[in-house]
């Protein structure tokens, strides 16, 4: 999606730093429009470095393109972060003074404002008639948050976290094709303890889960995350009011944790990387060279998490119509052997679509990017995608609206 960010002069501008990146590794195409103030405060090389693109503030460059109204006509989304009280009122005004100004008069795409003043300003007469104004011309609003100020007060008018406004731009950007549905989503990689400091595991990171689990929440789904290590960081990046994390460590606890959850869900998506095996036993205590060297462990396997939760569906422990998606991480360079390779595993499973990915050492796991093929019924390949990893959550996700 082409997605305009205009800063305005305000110390949180800082933020809206954040903002730009966290829309960019979602796979958006963002220009940043700044004021004149803003770049007082955040300049442009930090801008064009974030977004890839030219930054400028001036309706007089790029005349021959007429930038100063393209930029308005081809964004699906615009954004003002912060937006301040000055700004608020130009925009009521109709005020074009600027390249934002030119934008914002220009386009018919959603507008997302997020105020940012003192709180005196934000209270003021004036800033909550334009802000009703606004409103009641369809600008969507987040915030102020109530909380500490630059100048040290506290009050109404502190501009919400950068994490929130992209939540809420992808919740005006995405279908709402998965309303009032149950998602539960499996993330990360299961970790079988050998000793207390030992495990075998694997190198996923759990951040294609999170994309999924994110992408259904934004689309309407009531979403349940089951995060088998995923770190703090990549968790951050799913809040959202209707999803829900719990965490796991061993494929034992996900398939008890999943098989719980799924009796409710109208769709699963296995996304996370279960162990096939795990050692026999489990040391107490540490093991060391001093005990003699350990040149052995014996595994036993573990059992099949998505292909159990496809046989439950089948004896009608599972909501009407409930859609199984399965993944499968392979190495195999020949991509039609990859795909023959992922077609007998659906069958095998019993899923409704199988996402098959090629791994290695620089993809699939431990990367902000992915590539996927997703397998239907009669092994057809309905969708296929390339990219971040939250554009192969919304290919995946518009093939299970699809199946649905």
């Amino acid at each position: 999606m082409n997605i305009v960010v205009g800063v305005t002069g305000g110390i949180a501008a800082y933020k809206t730093v954040h903002l730009v990146r966290l829309l960019t590794k979602s796979g958006h195409e963002v220009t940043v429009v700044p004021t004149e103030d803003a770049l007082r405060f955040v300049g442009t090389p930090t801008w064009e470095a974030l977004s890839r693109h030219p930054v400028t503030t001036s309706v007089h460059d790029d005349v021959a393109r007429v930038r100063h109204v393209a930029l308005g006509q081809n964004a699906d989304l615009v954004i003002v972060a912060p937006a301040t009280a000055n700004t608020i009122a130009k925009i009521t005004a109709g005020i074009a003074d600027d390249l934002l100004g030119t934008t914002l008069l220009a386009t018919e795409a959603p507008v997302l404002l997020a105020p940012a003043m003192h709180a005196e300003m934000w209270r003021n007469a004036a800033t909550q008639a334009n802000i009703a104004t606004l409103v009641a011309r369809g600008i969507h609003l987040i915030g102020p948050a109530d909380g500490e100020l630059a100048g040290g007060d506290s009050g109404p008018g502190r501009m919400v976290e950068p994490e929130q406004i992209a939540e809420a731009a992808h919740a005006l950007l995405a279908p709402q094709d998965l309303a009032g549905l149950r998602v539960v989503v499996s993330a990360g990689g299961t970790r079988e303890p050998i000793d207390p400091v030992r495990f075998l595991g694997n190198r996923s990171s759990g951040r294609q889960g999170a994309a999924l689990a994110s992408e259904a929440a934004a689309r309407g789904a009531a979403v349940t995350l089951v995060a088998a290590h995923v770190s703090a960081d990549v968790l951050a990046e799913t809040r959202h009011p209707s999803l829900v994390v719990e965490p796991v460590g061993t494929a034992a606890e996900l398939a008890d944790v999943m098989k719980r959850v799924a009796v409710e869900a109208d769709v699963i998506v296995m996304a996370a990387a279960v162990a096939d095996y795990r050692p026999a036993e489990v040391a107490a205590q540490k093991l060391t060279k001093e005990a003699g060297p350990l040149t052995r462990i014996d595994l036993v396997e573990n059992g099949d998490v998505v292909a159990a939760l496809a046989a439950a569906r089948s004896a009608g422990s599972a909501p009407a119509g409930q859609t199984i998606v399965a993944f499968a991480a392979e190495t195999l360079p020949d991509p039609a052997e990859r795909l023959e390779r992922a077609r007998r595993k659906r069958e095998r499973k019993g899923v409704d679509l199988l996402a098959v990915n090629l791994v290695d050492a620089e993809r699939g796991f431990e990367s902000a990017e992915n590539a996927v093929e997703v397998v239907g019924e009669g092994g057809a390949v309905v969708a296929s995608a390339a990219g971040s990893k939250r554009e192969v959550a919304q290919a995946i996700l518009d093939a299970v609206a699809a199946v649905r």
